[in-house]
């Protein structure tokens, strides 16, 4: 077993601490990657906080990590020690099922195996990369392109797949219009991706201080939710809305935004549910969707599309030991738009 350092909630809602652990010896098919940044994610505090229920403990966050390849096993090919590699979301799945099959892991109908707080197959529990290292196989790791620097990639392995996904799906692009609720940590990510595939973005803000961020990311409007004057102006404007937002809010709100057939995405994920009224859907023929991150081969693609473009997401690079103050910090919107730890710093 390989002795690992880390950062972990010991409890529900307890704050992050230095943690050792072990992690599998290196097989066949896996590879070793040496972390040197991770991405903070709200989902990361979601589960530390148990506030979705089913956390682990003790539990190591994190799921968009960087590093570089430090061993191979024997029946590694398309790999080699000395590479830069990613860890996204899921670290496993079933492989077999219809979904595993198309490429589409993400929604194996077994479960894909989160990279952390879930139970591999030897019924250990998973950690993440608020540490020094972590064993995956093959072929759930990611080629990190040459052009993305480590720091700005590692979100793009949560915030970015799980915008890019869903534009992809419904072949958003040239001639839509796609509003974007929430410009944080995705929402940056999916106007910066969205004006790339040429699409007419507006930004949905609470805050008025984001407007400048819309503008310098590329948004062609802005508007606070706040007032409403704003849903009487772009009533029946929209063909999409992607819904980014983690806190608990009206998604009805939104719905009469939408062209009739429009399609609203749901990509954030509130620990409260929101009671949702039929007719205005039902009047306009008018979708409510959900989508989570992407596949495997999705994801690849996603960071050639960003290393093409030159996107990589916005952030501010912590050292691991201010990682309880960066969660509240996550919590008040206190960030510009993603804190991202070096791992370089856990021996300070």
């Amino acid at each position: 077993m390989l002795q690992t350092k880390g950062y972990a909630a010991m409890t529900a809602k307890a704050v992050l601490q230095p943690f050792s652990f072990e992690r599998r010896d290196v097989g066949p098919h896996d590879v070793l990657i040496k972390i040197s940044h991770c991405g903070i994610c709200h989902s990361d505090i979601h589960q530390a906080r148990d506030e979705w229920g089913g956390s682990i403990f003790p539990m190591v966050p994190g799921h968009e990590i960087i590093g570089t390849i430090a061993q191979v096993g024997s029946a590694v090919k398309r790999l080699r020690e000395g590479d830069r590699a990613g860890v996204g979301c899921f670290v496993d799945s079933c492989r077999t099922c219809t979904a595993c099959r198309e490429g589409l892991e993400q929604y194996c109908e077994a479960g894909m195996l989160l990279t952390y707080s879930g139970r591999d197959k030897d019924g250990r529990a998973t950690q993440g990369g608020y540490s020094s290292q972590i064993v995956v196989d093959q072929n759930y790791v990611l080629r990190v392109p040459g052009s993305l620097s480590s720091a700005g990639a590692a979100p793009l392995l949560c915030a970015g797949i799980t915008t890019y996904s869903p534009l992809r799906h419904w072949g958003i692009g040239k001639y839509h219009k796609l509003a974007v609720v929430g410009l944080g940590g995705l929402g940056h990510m999916a106007v910066k991706i969205a004006k790339a595939l040429g699409t007419d973005v507006t930004v949905l803000s609470t805050s008025e201080s984001k407007r400048a961020d819309a503008e310098r990311l590329g948004a062609a409007d802005f508007a606070i939710t706040s007032r409403p004057e704003t849903f009487r102006r772009f009533q029946r404007r929209f063909d999409f809305i992607l819904d980014t937002v983690s806190a608990p809010h009206d998604y009805n709100a939104y719905v009469n935004l939408l062209k009739t057939d429009g399609t609203m995405i749901l990509v954030g994920a509130p620990e409260k549910p929101t009671p949702l009224e039929p007719f205005p859907l039902i009047m306009h023929r008018r979708r409510i969707a959900g989508s989570v991150i992407g596949g495997i081969k999705e994801t690849q693609e996603m960071l050639d599309f960003c290393a093409e473009h030159g996107i990589e997401s916005d952030i501010e690079v912590i050292p691991i030991r201010q990682v309880n103050e960066a969660y509240e910090r996550v919590l008040r919107g206190d960030v510009r738009f993603r804190f991202v730890i070096d791992l370089a710093t856990l021996g300070d």
